[in-house]
């Protein structure tokens, strides 16, 4: 990633054009300025014909720097084939933009507005270059978010089926079709773990990363597709504290004055899907692995955190050993996750 920085008394290097888009799952809201006016907005659906459609008239603007949010997926394919397209693209963390506007003192929240703001973050705020994910690690976030969305329908099934069996006055045919209903599901969630190993398996890079990812105590397949789906498409240059706040796993204290002291909560200004997929293999090392166990242990007996704390502080370490294990191509090695103190007597 390449940070060009500019220079306030240099305004004749700074690009005249820039554009801000809003993203919305139906609708996209294109505002560009020139020389920090904004011209009308201009809407378009996200659809890929009208993708096409905007990405060839934003190519015809040579040198516009084109600023959207990161939005869940519905960004996405919109900054794919801007990026092939050449033109010059930042994606901004949506906590990014949103401080942003609030610097600016914007009071009224539309669309269009959202969209003159990023064109407005492009004008004043460095650039900082999109990296495009290669295909195959775009296909392995395909499938792990869509695997993702399966273990949620199993998981509501579970909760339905364990609600029917709460009265006998449930028919047998709804307590079959119920537990047909999560067979299915399970069937389906082995089916895409399988098409994404053989995936995985024709790419060295993420052979040898599932191999790193599934040496970890508590990590599986299934768990190591979720966190490569997300992990691999961060910016290349992130450091292990960056990750962290990306994931959302950053301690939010809330303090003000001598009389307000609430309890430290991580941030969840982040992405869900990499907490989602680092819970269950916390839950699993914490139980399995004595040096994990013996961290969770300190953290509650010792130092008095919680039980969901001491859970959280793990998944952040874990998502620090994972940053440094891919860095350096090192396994994992659970003495340095926490050395267990040696016991005198």
């Amino acid at each position: 990633m390449t940070t060009f920085k500019i220079n306030k008394n240099d305004h004749e290097s700074k690009l005249s054009l820039q554009a801000g888009i809003d993203v919305g799952s139906e609708e996209l809201i294109l505002i560009v300025r020139k020389n920090s006016k904004p011209f009308d907005p201009q809407k378009f659906t996200n659809t890929p014909a009208d993708r096409a459609r905007l990405v060839k008239k934003l190519t015809k603007l040579p040198g516009i720097i084109v600023c959207m949010e990161a939005t869940g997926i519905y960004h996405f394919d919109l900054a794919v084939a801007l990026h092939d397209a050449g033109v010059l693209l930042m994606v901004v963390n949506p906590k990014a933009s949103h401080n942003f506007a609030k610097v600016l003192m914007k009071n009224s929240k539309t669309d269009a507005v959202d969209a003159n703001t990023l064109a407005e973050y492009a004008e004043r705020m460095d650039f900082v270059a999109w990296t495009r994910p290669s295909n195959e690690k775009i296909a392995v976030r395909c499938f792990s978010r869509r695997i993702n969305s399966l273990t949620g329908q199993k998981a509501a099934a579970k909760n339905h089926l364990h609600a029917l069996t709460a009265t006998q006055e449930t028919p047998k045919a709804v307590l079959r079709d119920a537990k047909l209903a999560i067979t299915q599901l399970q069937k389906r969630i082995d089916c895409l773990t399988a098409e994404a190993l053989v995936l995985i398996g024709k790419y060295p890079e993420l052979t040898r990363t599932l191999q790193l990812l599934t040496g970890i105590t508590g990590i599986a397949n299934t768990s190591a597709i979720a966190l490569m789906g997300e992990l691999l498409l961060l910016p290349p240059d992130l450091s292990h504290r960056e990750w962290v706040k990306f994931a959302g796993l950053d301690p939010k204290a809330f303090d003000s004055g001598k009389s307000i002291h609430k309890k430290t909560r991580v941030s969840k200004a982040g992405n869900r899907y990499i907490r989602a997929a680092l819970y269950m293999p916390a839950l699993s090392a914490h139980q399995h692995d004595p040096h994990v166990r013996a961290y969770f242990q300190h953290l509650v007996v010792t130092n008095g955190k919680e039980k969901m704390q001491a859970l959280c502080a793990v998944m952040r370490k874990l998502l620090h050993a994972i940053h440094g294990m891919l860095k350096h191509d090192k396994p994992f090695d659970n003495t340095r996750f926490y050395a267990i103190p040696v016991s005198v007597g």
